[in-house]
């Protein structure tokens, strides 16, 4: 019998698998908290520091007191960084597309364009439709 055979039926490699996710549980919820200590400027650097310390020394039970005092905050943090972002993008794509143009402003660009010729009075009337349909 091989030491994996052994191992596996009497419960260790169940066990070591328990511990790998509490592990890595652990690993999140550490980068959770300290994404949230960081993002937050309202507390001073010291009070940061000391969270950092409970959490570093005492891990499960600093996280778990971070959560319960600090566990509201961390939404509503996340919920301002989340429409920081959204508003950040969102000016980007305006930029980037540039400002858009109002209906009398559509129909005077197709007018012009059908002054010169460019476009015939058909095509006129679709623009007109599509500018005054939006």
């Amino acid at each position: 019998m091989t030491l994996a055979q052994s191992s596996f039926g009497n419960g260790d490699f169940l066990l070591w698998m328990f511990e790998f996710f509490l592990f890595v549980i652990w690993f999140w919820l550490l980068f959770m908290v300290f994404s949230d200590l960081f993002r937050d400027r309202e507390t001073s650097g010291w009070a940061k520091t000391l969270w950092i310390i409970l959490v570093i020394v005492l891990p499960y039970l600093g996280v778990f007191i971070y959560l319960i005092a600090r566990g509201r905050g961390m939404a509503e943090r996340g919920l301002k960084q989340q429409q920081a972002m959204k508003q950040q993008m969102d000016a980007q794509i305006r930029s980037a597309v540039g400002t858009s143009l109002s209906p009398t402003d559509q129909i005077a660009q197709a007018k012009s364009l059908l002054d010169t010729g460019t476009i015939t009075q058909a095509e006129f009337d679709v623009l007109k439709a599509k500018a005054l349909a939006s």
